[in-house]
């Protein structure tokens, strides 16, 4: 289980590991990035979609058919909004996930099943915070929402490429051989696949209820630079995956009690997670083959070139239809998107 230090209203879904306070912040607008090509984490970004955008019970955006409908919701204005200012999104989308993955998989669909439960006893009571905090958990990315996604993105004329496994190692890098100038996620993942630049909040922008308070935390979108950070912290890259393999991460468990700052001033001490297994009295905590792989799937990840990056008009007619006929949304609020 991994470990976090970002509120959970802004974590969309748990996923990979967070290193936060650890990193120096760039606070900017949208309008910073114009004119650049932002390589969006788009199940991060679908899971947002899903996990906000919805009544004020917790129910999903359905259309006539009972299909959810919340993604093409927050695909349209979130995406139409990024044009709106001159930036060029590519959305990338996860293949197939390792082998080492399949605990944490597990893992998240047992929550979702537990907080699906939890959502329905909050609505017998009639408490709607609660019920709308545990539906917010229970999203669900199927094949069908991933096509229909990737559908209207291409009658949006927006590229989407799909990672033959990590997305946000795909979107690295692009960042990384030039056809990007940032990767877009909630999560630090991208940061240890090399991403150079980070954007989080770039889908998640505005005002947000902090949890079980009447009150609201403004979300702006906020840049770290790998390089200027690991320069900062002392360390190199290699160091900071052994910083959260310690913590754990989507293909390891971690050490109990391990948490970033204290992750860091062990391989900062030490240099590398062997020695600091050594040094807590875990030297067995993690097998040497694990740890192997575990490192070799954040430095040497399965990337491919197999992509074009191309931006058009979109097809209005197609966006009409996808959406208002298929779907039911209301055609004045599409065309004013």
């Amino acid at each position: 289980m991994r470990k976090t230090i970002f509120p959970k209203d802004i974590q969309p879904h748990g996923m990979g590991v967070d290193l936060g306070d650890l990193f120096k912040k760039e606070r900017c607008s949208l309008k910073d990035f114009a004119n650049h090509v932002i390589a969006i984490d788009a199940y991060n970004a679908i899971h947002q979609f899903l996990s906000i955008i919805r009544q004020r019970d917790g129910t999903p955006l359905k259309d006539a058919q009972g299909r959810v409908t919340s993604h093409l919701s927050g695909l349209l204005y979130r995406t139409a909004n990024l044009v709106e200012v001159r930036i060029k999104p590519v959305y990338v989308f996860d293949g197939l996930p390792h082998p080492l993955k399949a605990k944490t998989i597990a893992e998240r669909r047992e929550r979702k099943e537990l907080a699906e439960q939890e959502w329905k006893e909050a609505l017998e009571k009639g408490d709607i915070e609660t019920a709308r905090k545990k539906a917010q958990q229970t999203s669900k990315i199927t094949d069908e929402i991933i096509e229909q996604s990737k559908t209207l993105l291409s009658a949006l004329g927006i590229p989407y490429v799909q990672a033959p496994s990590e997305g946000e190692a795909q979107a690295s890098y692009m960042v990384k051989k030039g056809d990007a100038y940032a990767v877009a996620s909630q999560d630090s993942d991208a940061l240890l696949f090399g991403a150079p630049i980070l954007v989080r909040n770039l889908a998640i922008t505005g005002r947000r209820k902090l949890p079980n308070k009447q009150a609201y935390v403004k979300i702006e979108p906020e840049l770290i630079r790998l390089e200027t950070n690991l320069k900062s912290l002392g360390i190199v890259r290699r160091q900071l995956i052994d910083m959260a393999i310690l913590i754990g991460t989507d293909f390891n468990e971690g050490i109990k009690g391990i948490g970033p700052k204290k992750s860091y001033e062990l391989i900062k001490r030490v240099g590398n997670v062997e020695n600091a297994l050594e040094i807590l009295g875990k030297k067995d905590a993690i097998d040497e083959n694990q740890l192997k792989t575990i490192r070799d799937i954040f430095l040497h990840p399965a990337v491919t070139d197999d992509y074009k990056l191309q931006w058009s008009k979109p097809d209005v007619d197609k966006v009409l239809d996808i959406l208002c006929n298929q779907h039911q949304f209301t055609e004045s609020r599409v065309k004013s998107a």
